[in-house]
């Protein structure tokens, strides 16, 4: 008898079926002695369209909503339906006794397996195997310590409770909206909320009134100061009164009133959760969240570098204590051999901001595996990522930073004045970043407007003479528009989807053209301002979906139970598209273009894609589409003698001169229509019979078209 093993994807499969022995390979799946190792492609089966349940769903109405199954159905997915039967044949076999399910270990790797399993109705035993990285070491670990499968099942409900959420409020509410404004509006429990920041940030930017102001900075030699008023504010807006300071301090003297001195140990950052990971590579690379989440993938699965990527955990379990010196020496290679070997001469300082067994749920932190680093396998990003993650993990290891704080308050002509300095001590944790700042609080520390970073040694009581008193200029600047970093921080705060949908939400909202990128900040588009106000109000604001996204970890945990949250998502969706029918406003597309659809002659919309500006009919049964971008013919206007530019139409290609108003049509059919090709060939041809024909190019080009007519 002979145990399957289910992986996620067939170059997991392949690895384990490698580490386990099966050798003997066929198209769908792998066998040895003891194992036949399977793969999914992603889900195999998903949950059933509403066509499914009544073709009369096919066609989108709105009196047809909402759509709430009483029992939710199952569905093989069309695309990979041969690989679903492929599986399905060798669950079915006789000497198959039981099977492991070796999909990711989440909550999404859990739901696929099961929706197998259900519709391949399994009823044999089963057992997890539940690992956090690919190596050969942790597979045989993992096959040597399975866990009962039932032991997931509250992870499971919890998946499948988030899945039928997301049908019953993504699909009610999306075609309530598409089809109430005759638009293609998509929303969804998350997505909408995540929106619904972005537009409140864009309303407090339109709404913020800039204001100049100035700063008096004061020079007293060896060091600067600035000029503070009673409510500790250095921004003057009066530019009377900085001008009458100016000359009521320039020249004077006084002294230091007050000097504060402190030492400020900063311990070293937290080890990466994906979020924080995707944070720091948008900030530091310019990745974007899904860029972030697809390379490490490869080097969590291809390569072996790292553990399980789809974390919300910080911390390390204390089980892997005796591990952590094999995976400093993994690391200990090319630049961060010196950061690391010191590490390998001493025992290892392990405090509760690296171990703490309370702060993990199903997987730890995201560090590097025992497997050995060959960096010149790795592409540009991977290296850059992996710099990110091996730099963290060694951080870990070494001690606080060490600085002192020098605040100095002194007293001129009656005004007060202030200047701040640092002074380090032990840059600690910080050397392994080469002295540039990695901790959380830096971005948050401004130092600007304190004077000089570096002060010499100065005493309370001493004296100071102004030499020279300068103006600086500023103007209140609007709250800053979303960076993706900043994004993930704001969902990951309010609770909006797990780290590993975030940056698919993301994209998402990219694709739908209701954000867009610009550079590194992501505003949302005159689509997204629209369906904002068009989206039901209860979905707005990230409050309900934190509460449902805090009820589904419940589950999990086994603290609450899907009968009552699904139905209160059930009462959610007919309010929410009760709301969409009852709505008074109304939609105009934002990106509507000049040219028409040649199928059906409706206006064709601006879409901005990966490959560029494409024109697409938004009649749902048409799908014509072509790129945007401006093509110009050869042919030239009559009139201003500029390219015209090339389009498409009903009759077929036409040019056209805006500018002019000229239109010209083209004929691909009409055989004395000569190409510029054909021209300069025949050119070419007749130009040996010149002496007999002329020299005229009018007399050559006439002799040819004669020549072809005859043909």
């Amino acid at each position: 008898m002979k145990i399957l093993v289910l992986a996620e994807k067939p170059s997991v499969a392949r690895e384990i079926a490698r580490v386990m022995g099966c050798r003997d390979k066929h198209k769908s799946y792998m066998e040895g002695p003891k194992y036949v190792v399977t793969w999914a492609l992603g889900h195999l089966v998903g949950l059933a369209e509403p066509e499914d349940y009544d073709a009369k769903f096919r066609s989108w109405s709105l009196e047809d909503l909402p759509i709430l199954p009483g029992k939710m159905k199952l569905k093989v997915l069309r695309e990979s339906s041969h690989q679903f039967k492929a599986v399905q044949q060798l669950m079915r076999r006789q000497d198959i006794k039981s099977l492991i399910i070796a999909t990711d270990a989440a909550r999404e790797g859990e739901l696929l397996a099961r929706w197998i399993m259900d519709m391949a109705r399994w009823n044999k035993p089963f057992q997890r195997l539940w690992i956090s990285s690919q190596t050969d070491k942790a597979i045989k670990e993992g096959f040597a310590s399975l866990k009962p499968g039932n032991q997931y099942d509250r992870l499971y409900q919890s998946a499948r409770c988030r899945a039928e959420a997301d049908w019953m409020i993504g699909l009610n509410v999306t075609r309530a909206l598409t089809t109430k404004f005759g638009s293609p509006l998509s929303a969804g429990r998350v997505q909408t909320p995540t929106l619904g920041m972005i537009m409140q940030r864009e309303r407090e930017i339109l709404s913020f009134r800039s204001e100049e102001y100035s700063t008096l900075r004061v020079d007293l030699g060896s060091f600067e100061a600035v000029w503070r008023g009673a409510n500790n504010d250095s921004r003057i807006f009066d530019p009377e009164k900085v001008k009458q300071l100016q000359g009521k301090l320039d020249g004077r003297s006084g002294k230091i009133v007050k000097l504060k001195k402190s030492e400020k140990n900063v311990p070293h950052p937290l080890a990466y959760d994906l979020t924080e990971l995707q944070r720091d590579a948008n900030r530091l690379l310019g990745f974007s969240a899904k860029q972030t989440s697809n390379v490490l993938q490869r080097l969590y699965e291809q390569h072996k570098l790292v553990t399980y990527p789809r974390t919300d955990s910080r911390y390390l379990t204390s089980d892997m204590k005796d591990t952590l010196k094999e995976r400093l020496t993994s690391v200990a290679v090319g630049h961060y051999a010196s950061l690391a070997r010191p590490l390998l001469r001493k025992p290892l300082p392990l405090s509760k901001r690296i171990i703490d067994d309370s702060k993990v749920t199903d997987h730890h932190a995201i560090i590097p595996t025992e497997q050995t680093v060959l960096l010149n396998e790795l592409g540009a990003d991977e290296r850059k990522l992996y710099d990110l993650i091996v730099r963290r993990f060694i951080s870990l290891f070494y001690p606080a930073a060490r600085f002192d704080n020098v605040a100095v308050t002194l007293e001129v002509a009656g005004e007060t004045l202030h200047a701040k300095g640092t002074t380090m001590k032990d840059s600690g944790w910080r050397a392994v970043y080469d002295g540039q700042a990695m901790d959380e609080e830096d971005e948050d520390d401004d130092s600007s407007e304190t004077g000089s970073a570096s002060l010499p040694v100065l005493h309370e009581g001493e004296s100071v003479t102004v030499k020279r008193c300068r103006i600086q200029g500023g103007r209140t600047q609007p709250p800053k528009r979303y960076s993706e970093a900043a994004l993930l921080t704001q969902m990951e705060k309010h609770g909006l989807g797990t780290p590993a949908t975030r940056a698919d939400i993301i994209e998402k909202l990219v694709s739908s053209d209701t954000i867009e990128r610009q550079g590194n900040l992501l505003h949302p588009t005159g689509k997204g301002k629209q369906l904002i106000e068009l989206a039901p109000s209860d979905l707005r604001s990230p409050d309900l979906t934190a509460k449902w996204e805090a009820e589904l970890e419940r589950i999990a945990r086994g603290q609450g139970k899907p009968g009552p949250f699904l139905e209160g998502i059930r009462e959610m969706a007919e309010g929410l598209v009760a709301g969409v029918k009852n709505s008074d406003a109304t939609y105009k597309p934002h990106n509507v273009s000049n040219s028409h659809c040649p199928d059906c002659g409706t206006r064709l919309l601006e879409k901005k894609t990966g490959r560029g500006l494409m024109l697409v009919c938004p009649s749902e049964d048409c799908g014509y589409r072509r790129s945007g971008e401006k093509r110009l013919s050869n042919r030239r206007c009559p009139q201003c003698r500029k390219k015209m530019e090339l389009k498409e139409g009903k009759a077929g290609r036409y040019v056209q001169c805006l500018p002019c108003g000229i239109t010209e049509t083209l004929s691909n059919n009409d055989p004395k229509r000569m190409t510029k090709r054909e021209e300069k060939r025949l050119v070419s041809q007749y130009t040996k019979q010149q002496e007999s024909i002329g020299s005229n190019l009018g007399e050559l080009l006439k002799a040819a078209m004669e020549n072809k007519n005859r043909k």
